[in-house]
């Protein structure tokens, strides 16, 4: 099949607009079909109960206090605590089953018998799936009593605080906005239980696993599970058909002349460029160490080896479990893209030999917004989390509270300012190549990549506190997971390639045909599969079967990526003992394998929709993300630095022994992290769920069994080996930049990358 560049961008294009075409009517379809907050609730009598004021004042707490990040809504969020929905629901069951105990046979529940328990459960059961929708909500009295109950008890866990669960006092400030955060916990609990009008099963689809409530899995999620595994089979047949059908140029390493380093010259902007590797390598550092005091928490949730008692010193109250868990998310973000934006600076000179007027001084001017972005939004986080940022500016300048987007507002703009920024200056670098090559050249490329990254960066833009928490998980899982699945995976590609032209190992067309047939495979599958995230959620149930189709055909590019970062590893392994890029290539490799790893072996098995209706919001998801997120956009952001550090170091200082020794500290803590510990924990509460209920997986009793402490206490040699390799990498950096040779200009010496870069249109 002759397959032109011309071909595949048209077909690129088509995908991009169906991607849009289809996530834009289904978002318009969401936001009309999202579940309603009832004007008032009201008790038998007519005693008003709770308004919609109050449970959308709740979600206000609930972002503000930062208890995505301890617990999760929904199944969204941490899984330190519990999770909000399946807690509130188990309680109302729970208080429910009392009452009627109570009522009709005078004793608690657990002094009745067999017969007595089961009458009373069939009532429970009964009222529960009985619940209908409407601007007015009519509770039994059982169900006004259970609400009242779960009031008090979320006063007595979130305001006056709770250290065996790890909630520190005040962590919500006052009683009345406790009673509201809980307002808003039953709503969504009554959401969970509550048939959509017209429809068989609640607005969550029946999630979460509830029997004592009647949640049990539809129908449909057997069914598209069974779809999905055809899918994928015959997804994968066709897409290896195509893929050996097309014919693309590999890496190869025999033939041609490898650039030495010291025959590159490094420009002031090259220079520039290499210092966001020093404060990557700062930010991946802090996020590390918080990362092993987040492991801790598990075992000793209120201490940390005891330090707190010596030195008087309460952890919990300073540096909470929530807000370390903020930080440690956001520092591995800021870090990855601190790296990628200094890559994506730094390789328009090295294909080009061009440098701008004050190119260098405009590099440097980002790498200080960065910093004061970075600085201004982590600070933010503590001030407002801690209650010191009041009326509306929390979200604004403080804590906006929502997983992966918990700056505030005003520092996610300046977020969206430098990837602008970033743009115009590869831009202005890359001028000479976009002046001759068409519009999917990889020059080209890389600035849709980057576009693609702020253009869905903006979706976070579209809600605010008062916006349903329903229609702002789905605009906030369009930032987090088209990201991943879209722009980071497009971005991923098109820097390999071009690194692999820059190496002179793959000619610069055939990069660019590469590039936009695996782009179009991401583009194809990955934006659309981010709807299953929107199963269990609230969301209309079309996204069953759509989330379905589109999540399986994900596995199917990563494929792909991990037979190309195999085919790079041949070359390098071939390329003999004179290749001068060993060490960028391996951390390359080592990225195309996690990401199959972790975005495709584990996410497809979380994503099959029997399986994440028990699995969501369980240790299974943490497994899968940490080897996506690291092991994918980490390791390639680290060979990026590398290959950077390697040309701008000078040659009689460069060494690879540290860096070899982070490699592997790297590799083999985040294997152990994984497999020995998290991934097991997550079989053990999937196990839980399965056997009980969703809330009893994600309960206090189970994270301190015997077995899963001992899971817990199993991750420490991991996260140690981690924290050593990251303080070695930085310890390398800066060892290497106080090496680095003099910036030139491009008269000073040859170019021979931007020579033959530059002749290959």
């Amino acid at each position: 099949m002759q397959v032109t560049r011309k071909h595949l961008a048209t077909a690129l294009v088509v995908a991009f607009v169906f991607n849009l075409v289809v996530m834009g009517a289904g978002a318009w379809y969401s936001t009309t079909n999202a579940p309603p907050i009832p004007q008032e609730v009201v008790g038998p009598d007519g005693e008003r109960i709770t308004t919609k004021d109050q449970v959308q004042a709740g979600k206000t707490v609930f972002q503000s206090d930062g208890l995505m990040n301890h617990g999760s809504i929904l199944g969204n969020g941490a899984y330190y605590g519990p999770d909000y929905t399946a807690d509130a629901l188990d309680l109302k069951v729970h208080h429910m089953r009392e009452y009627y105990a109570r009522e009709e046979y005078d004793r608690s529940y657990a002094n009745l018998s067999a017969g007595d328990r089961a009458s009373v459960n069939a009532t429970v059961q009964s009222e529960l799936e009985g619940s209908r929708a409407g601007n007015v909500v009519q509770y039994s009295a059982a169900e006004a009593y259970a609400h009242q109950q779960v009031r008090q008890e979320y006063v007595e866990r979130y305001h006056e605080g709770e250290p065996h669960r790890g909630v520190p006092a005040d962590m919500i400030d006052s009683e009345e906005r406790a009673r509201q955060f809980a307002d808003f916990a039953m709503w969504t609990a009554w959401v969970a239980h509550t048939d959509r009008p017209g429809g068989e099963n609640s607005f969550t689809n029946e999630w979460p696993y509830a029997p004592g409530a009647g949640n049990q899995p539809p129908a449909s999620a057997m069914t598209w599970s069974v779809i999905a595994m055809v899918l994928l089979v015959a997804g994968a047949g066709a897409g290896i058909w195509l893929y050996r059908a097309v014919d693309l140029t590999e890496p190869e390493s025999e033939g041609v002349t490898i650039p030495d380093p010291d025959d590159v010259t490094i420009l002031p902007s090259q220079i520039a460029a290499s210092r966001f590797v020093v404060i990557g390598a700062l930010l991946f550092m802090a996020q590390v160490l918080l990362g092993g005091l987040l492991a801790h928490f598990y075992i000793e949730r209120d201490a940390f080896f005891g330090l707190g008692e010596i030195f008087g010193f309460e952890i919990l109250q300073w540096l909470p479990f929530a807000l370390a868990k903020t930080w440690h998310i956001d520092l591995g973000i800021l870090w990855i893209a601190t790296l990628w934006l200094g890559a994506g600076i730094f390789l328009p000179a090295l294909l080009t030999g061009y440098e701008p007027s004050n190119q260098a001084r405009y590099v440097n001017g980002l790498l200080v917004a960065l910093v004061v972005v970075a600085v201004g939004g982590l600070a933010g986080i503590w001030l407002g989390a801690q209650g010191y940022i009041d009326g509306a500016l929390w979200w604004i300048v403080g804590n906006e509270g929502l997983e992966y987007l918990e700056v505030g507002r005003l520092w996610q703009v300046g977020l969206l300012a430098g990837f602008g920024i970033w743009a115009v200056l590869v831009w202005r670098g890359f001028r000479p190549l976009l002046r001759r090559e068409q519009r999917f050249g990889l020059a080209h490329m890389i600035l849709y990549a980057g576009g693609s990254i702020a253009l869905l960066f903006c979706a976070g833009m579209l809600y605010t506190p008062q916006t349903n928490i329903v229609v702002t998980e789905f605009w906030r899982w369009w930032v987090v997971h088209m990201w991943v699945e879209g722009a980071f995976e497009f971005f991923i590609v098109s820097i390999v390639g071009l690194v692999l032209v820059s190496m002179n190992l793959l000619r610069k067309k055939s990069a660019e045909k590469a590039v936009m047939f695996q782009a179009l495979f991401v583009m194809g599958t990955g934006v659309i599969g981010v709807s299953h995230h929107y199963w269990w959620v609230g969301q209309p149930d079309i996204w069953v079967p759509v989330g379905s189709a589109f999540s399986t055909l994900e596995l199917i590019p990563l494929v792909f990526i991990l037979y190309e970062a195999l085919g790079q590893y041949r070359v390098m392994a071939s390329s003999g003992e004179g290749f001068p890029y060993t060490l960028p290539f391996m951390f390359i490799v080592a990225s195309g394998v996690w990401n199959f790893v972790g975005a495709g072996v584990l996410g497809f098995f979380i994503n099959l929709p029997l399986i994440n209706y028990y699995e969501h919001g369980t240790y299974l998801t943490v497994g899968h993300a940490h080897a996506a997120m690291f092991g994918a956009f980490g390791f390639l952001a680290i060979g990026m630095a590398v290959y950077m550090l390697r040309l701008t170091t000078r040659s009689g200082a460069w060494s690879t022994r540290r860096l070899r020794w982070s490699f592997w500290l790297w590799n083999l803590g985040l294997a152990l992290m994984v497999f020995v510990s998290v991934l097991p924990v997550g079989f053990l509460q999937l196990e839980a769920v399965f056997t009980a209920s969703y809330d009893a997986g994600r309960s206090l009793a189970f994270y301190e069994q015997p077995i899963v402490q001992a899971l817990f206490w199993a991750r420490l040699p991991g996260d140690t080996m981690i924290i050593l390799g990251t303080a070695i990498f930085g310890y390398d950096v800066v060892a290497k930049l106080r090496n680095q040779t003099g910036a030139e200009t491009p008269s000073e010496g040859g170019q021979p990358i931007a020579d033959r870069v530059l002749g290959d249109d």
